[in-house]
């Protein structure tokens, strides 16, 4: 066990963390705009956007990295391993995260908004300097556990040859005949890295209670 832990760590540090934290930032993005155009956007726009989310959503993240990476050169586009699963899990995030955002979005109350326009913000202002960030609050704990989520079904990339920590894993155990260590020695570094994320989550939320306290006594 101790023999495997540096490769595994290895795989972790040049792929796992990486994987998931480029993939969740363009996630967030794509989330973020797919989230303004079902509320803000023409008729077209939205269909466009729904039918996005409703194809994500509905498809197996699995299934999903099969068709970037394996079915893709059927039609001559061939992408590197790291890439595909990078754009896999950027369009799974993206659905899901849309969706968390918009709702973010929509419980902040009416009243708010009438409130900024009635000091004369525009639309784009009344977003950002008063919805928005009232939104980030409620969206903050879900966002978060998406993102432990995501770091768990990095392993997913295995099966398209990404050499993260279950890879890692998989391949020692072809030379060890020993799976089941190896195997547990995997999950317990992914239950290691959970653990933390869980932590740095729990302190984001207490922050954001804190402020949000502050704030309503400042009203």
């Amino acid at each position: 066990m101790w023999q495997s832990l540096w490769p595994l760590l290895v795989g972790g540090i040049k792929f796992t963390v990486p994987l998931a934290v480029l993939s969740f930032i363009v996630g967030l993005l794509l989330a973020f705009g797919a989230a303004l155009a079902r509320l803000f956007a023409p008729a077209p726009v939205v269909a466009l956007v729904r039918f996005y989310i409703w194809l994500i959503r509905g498809t197996p993240l699995l299934v999903q990295l099969f068709v970037i990476f394996y079915g893709l050169p059927s039609v001559g586009i061939v992408l590197d391993p790291l890439v595909a699963a990078l754009i896999g899990f950027s369009l799974n995030i993206g659905a899901y995260n849309a969706e968390v955002i918009r709702g973010a979005i929509e419980a902040i109350p009416r009243g708010q908004w009438d409130a900024a326009y009635s000091i004369g913000m525009t639309r784009a202002q009344a977003l950002r300097r008063t919805i928005l960030p009232q939104a980030a609050r409620v969206a903050v704990p879900p966002l978060a556990n998406s993102f432990i989520a995501l770091v768990k079904d990095t392993s997913l990339a295995a099966v398209i040859t990404v050499p993260e920590i279950f890879q890692a894993a998989q391949r020692i155990a072809s030379v060890t005949y020993e799976p089941l260590v190896l195997y547990v020695e995997a999950a317990l570094l992914y239950l290691v890295l959970c653990s933390l994320l869980a932590l740095v989550q729990t302190r984001m939320e207490r922050y954001f209670s804190r402020h949000a306290v502050f704030a309503e006594g400042q009203r």
